[in-house]
């Protein structure tokens, strides 16, 4: 009995202790205990009485734009967290990705959709084995080194905006860390070459791109590109080929290169959010600019017979010129444009010629 009465007498010692010490730690005429929180949201030390181990305040401050204190407090040096980036985030992996994936997918089911409906645009008339110099090497040369840039920033910014989607699940954490670390390298080094190679396609091919009237009726016959038989004329570029000079290499090859270099040299005092939005620039102007160089590709390869070839040997046959550029074969024939522009042009039209006459 003693022993239980011992018992009994400790523990109402102890609830005396607890509500004792609970009576001193509540402050008079204080807040209601519903209202603490909100009264110690930016207080840490006050936080910290009311709910130890509570840093809340400390994050919420850290996680705020105001600039705190640093020794290097240039290029944002003294906000620690960004709060906007998770914004671009959600931008980033949500409508930019969503749309412009499923944008590429729609450009390719209608390539797919029109070489079944067209297939490839033949030449009708027979070769005659006369050949018409249409690119010189340094056209050639400067077509394919920008072509081969543009490719692998393509496919490289694929990787790293669609990779984690289509990628990871495949090849597993370990390979696609080491493609997409590749990716992001290869797509920084190579960025600044492509800017380069687009002033060099710009200087060389700009003379043959102003606009004419011609053009005009060219895009509004679709280039003749839906009607079997059917030839549009046109000068050395069609209208087609200028709008893709003027909005795709010009307008779209400028953003892309320009918010290109924003990104890729970060410390020239751009902010955190100027980065984001001129990624989300970049971004979209890529992805258009891939949409539109698919549909070039198209054309240039399977879908126009003899068009691979002119950009390959630098040669097409009369009948091909013709067909497709009419204005600009009417003019080489009369002498107002040389129809070889090189000794070794000239040379092989020669030999074609005295092929063609045996």
């Amino acid at each position: 009995m003693s022993r239980a009465i011992r018992m009994l007498a400790l523990l109402l010692g102890l609830w005396g202790v607890v509500a004792v010490v609970h009576a001193q730690g509540a402050p008079a005429g204080g807040p209601q205990p519903a209202n603490i929180l909100e009264a110690t949201r930016d207080d840490q030390a006050a936080r910290q009485k009311v709910q130890p181990l509570n840093n809340a305040p400390v994050w919420r401050e850290v996680n705020s734009p105001t600039a705190g204190f640093t020794n290097l407090p240039a290029n944002e040096g003294g906000v620690l967290i960004q709060s906007a980036g998770e914004e671009w985030r959600l931008m980033r992996n949500g409508p930019i990705t969503r749309y412009g994936g499923w944008g590429l997918v729609v450009v390719l089911l209608l390539i797919a959709a029109f070489y079944l409906f067209r297939g490839q645009i033949k030449v009708q008339g027979q070769p005659t084995g006369r050949l018409i110099e249409r690119f010189t090497v340094v056209e050639r040369s400067v077509h394919w080194l920008n072509a081969a840039c543009f490719v692998v920033l393509g496919l490289t910014g694929i990787i790293m905006l669609f990779g984690k989607y289509l990628l990871l699940p495949v090849f597993g954490y370990t390979l696609f860390s080491i493609l997409a670390t590749m990716s992001k390298t290869g797509h920084n080094f190579i960025g600044p070459l492509f800017a380069v190679t687009l002033i060099a396609m710009f200087l060389t091919y700009v003379k043959d791109n102003f606009p004419r009237a011609y053009d005009l009726t060219w895009l509004v016959k679709g280039g003749g590109l839906l009607s079997r038989n059917v030839h549009v004329p046109s000068h050395r570029f069609n209208g087609g080929e200028k709008m893709l000079f003027w909005g795709g290499l010009v307008l779209l090859g400028t953003i892309v290169a320009v918010t290109g270099f924003i990104l890729d040299f970060p410390n020239y005092g751009q902010t955190r959010a100027q980065m984001q939005d001129a990624w989300m620039i970049h971004a979209i102007a890529a992805l258009l600019f891939i949409a539109l160089i698919m549909g070039h590709i198209y054309i240039g390869t399977i879908g126009t017979e003899g068009a691979l070839d002119a950009m390959k040997t630098g040669y097409v046959d009369e009948a091909w010129a013709k067909e497709h550029h009419e204005y600009w074969y009417d003019d080489v024939k009369a002498g107002k444009i040389p129809a070889q522009r090189s000794g070794r042009g000239a040379a092989r039209a020669a030999g074609s010629a005295a092929q063609a006459q045996g």
